[in-house]
Order: structure tokens, then sequence, then C-alpha cells
């Protein structure tokens, strides 16, 4: 386990709020860093990107920086703008954050309705 990891499981056992928000935030993130890897690899600026998707800079920006609410069609849209191919995949996670017994009944390490 790295040191960061090992970080992460141990702020996620004293701080319940950190837990059950880590996964989430970190997929937002991953999302606005594969879509900044994809057009970085097209060799396209956000620009570039925005006129074809008939849109400002600034919308590429926050689609890159905040992901978190982003349509399926919008990134349907950015895929082709950069010549990529969108491929939605449901995995399990790498990494299972444990919640304390005092924060919730259930023991089992993930989260109810996983």
């Amino acid at each position: 386990m790295s040191d960061i990891e090992r970080y992460i499981q141990t702020r996620a056992e004293r701080d319940v709020e950190f837990a059950e928000n880590y996964e989430a935030g970190y997929a937002d993130f991953k999302i606005g860093v594969i879509l900044r890897r994809a057009r970085e690899s097209a060799g396209l600026t956000q620009e570039e990107v925005a006129r074809r998707l008939k849109t400002k800079k600034s919308a590429i920006s926050r689609i890159e920086n905040h992901a978190d609410d982003v349509r399926l069609s919008t990134l349907r849209r950015y895929a082709d703008a950069v010549g990529a191919d969108l491929q939605i995949r449901l995995a399990q996670s790498r990494l299972v954050i444990p919640i304390s017994p005092r924060s919730s009944s259930h023991t089992s390490g993930r989260r109810p309705g996983r």
C-alpha cells in the first residue's frame, strides 16, 4: 500500500464525512483529467475544442476542471471533438475505504447499497 493510500485509509477511519465523499470527489477529478489528456493527445487546445463544440473556451475549462456534473451527451460530443471513442465501464473500486462501526451499523468496509 502506498503512502497516499495509507493516508486516505487512516483519514477515512477518523473522518466519516471524508470517507463518504472521497470516492465521488476522486471520480469527478479523474474524469476531468481523462478529458484533458484526450484533448492534449489529439494536439488540441481548449479553444480549438470549444470551436468544434460551438461553445466558449471557458466552458471547456469548466468541463475539464470541474467535471462533477457533466451530461453524458456532453461527454459524447467532447469525445467526438477530440477524435476519441467514449467508453463507459463500471468496475469495483481499487481502494475500499472502511467506515468505522461507530459511524454506521454497516461494518463490511463498503457503503450500503454498493
